[in-house]
């Protein structure tokens, strides 16, 4: 039976399988954005955890960035939302697309 490249892509990247359980896959690429990252870090955080690879993570402002350049935020919200992915990044050394780019 013909494989998808779904099914190869998905079978490359496998760590474990176990019968009548979910498959446990490596993520190689992490993406990250600024609506629902601050809680994920805060979880690090108050397990004493960081980020395992920084190096394959890249994190962009693509929620709350306004449409019109130098625009400042809709809100507080995604003032805050957007000030906490910045400082997040830094401090786990993950590269950011921010607003500009």
């Amino acid at each position: 039976m013909a494989r998808t490249m779904a099914d190869k892509i998905w079978d490359e990247h496998v760590v474990a399988a176990r019968e009548g359980e979910p498959d446990l896959l490596y993520v190689d690429l992490h993406l990250v954005h600024e609506v629902t990252s601050p809680q994920a870090f805060e979880g690090l955080r108050l397990t004493k955890r960081r980020v395992r690879r920084p190096d394959l993570t890249i994190a962009t402002m693509d929620h709350d960035v306004p449409t019109v350049g130098g625009r400042a935020a809709a809100d507080e919200l995604a003032e805050r939302q957007m000030s906490a992915l910045e400082e997040n990044c830094r401090r786990e050394g993950i590269r950011l697309f921010g607003m500009g780019n």
